[in-house]
C-alpha cells in the first residue's frame, strides 16, 4: 500500500516538493519520496520508539539534512508544524478518534496533495477492530478506529481537496486528493 501511495504521488508530481509525513514511523515513505526527487521531508511522530531505526535508515540513505523529525501530537502542535506541498498519513487515520480534526489539520497543511491510507469500512474489519481494541485496552495501547471513508474524504474536501485517485486492498485502502481551491484565500466578488 505504501509503495502504491508513493507511486501515485510521484505520478502527480513530487519533484521539488516539500513533504510532511504525519505518523511517519521510521520514515520509509519520506525516504522513498526523496529518492523520487522530493526536496525535503518533515516527519511528525508520536513515538520515540522509531528513532534508532530511523537514524540508521537515514544514515544508510545519504539523505541526512533533508529529513527533519519532530515528536508529538500533530493536531495539538499543528500551529508550529511547517506547511508542505504534499502531506502523507499512512495508517494514521485509524489511530485517531476524530477524522475531521486530524484530516482537516493535515489538509490545512497541504499545499497541493494529500495522501491517506486507512482501514476499509467493512463489517468484518469493524468487528476485528473491536476485538483488537479489547486487547489494546488491557495492555494500555491506544485504540484503533474504522472511520467511514466519506467522513475522511469530507474533512479534506472541506479544506479544498478533491479525490483524484483511490485504491482498495483486502484490509486497507488509500486515497490521494488534490487541492482544487484555497480555503484561506479571500473570496472574490
Amino acid at each position: 500500500m505504501a509503495q502504491l501511495m508513493v507511486d501515485e504521488l510521484v505520478k502527480r508530481g513530487i519533484t521539488g516538493a516539500n513533504v510532511l509525513e504525519i505518523g511517519g514511523g521510521i520514515g520509509a515513505i519520506g525516504l522513498e519520496l526523496l529518492k523520487r526527487n522530493a526536496t525535503r521531508v518533515t516527519i511528525v511522530e508520536l513515538s520515540h520508539g522509531y528513532d534508532e531505526e530511523a537514524r540508521a535508515l537515514l544514515a544508510e540513505s545519504g539523505f541526512e539534512g533533508r529529513i527533519e523529525r519532530r515528536h508529538g501530537d500533530f493536531v495539538a502542535s499543528e500551529e508550529v508544524i511547517p506547511h508542505a506541498d504534499a502531506v502523507v498519513l499512512h495508517r494514521v487515520v485509524c489511530c485517531y478518534p476524530d477524522p475531521d480534526t486530524l484530516v482537516g489539520a493535515a489538509a490545512r497543511h497541504a499545499g497541493r496533495l494529500l495522501a491517506l491510507s486507512f482501514p476499509r469500512d467493512t463489517w468484518w474489519i469493524r468487528l476485528g477492530s473491536r476485538m483488537a481494541n479489547v486487547f489494546f485496552r488491557r495492555v494500555g495501547w491506544a485504540e484503533s478506529f474504522v472511520h467511514p471513508p466519506a467522513a475522511i474524504s469530507g474533512a479534506a474536501q472541506a479544506q479544498g481537496f478533491e479525490p483524484v485517485h483511490g485504491h482498495s486492498g483486502r484490509l486497507w485502502q488509500f486515497a490521494v486528493l488534490e487541492r482544487t481551491y484555497d480555503t484561506t484565500a479571500p473570496a472574490t466578488a
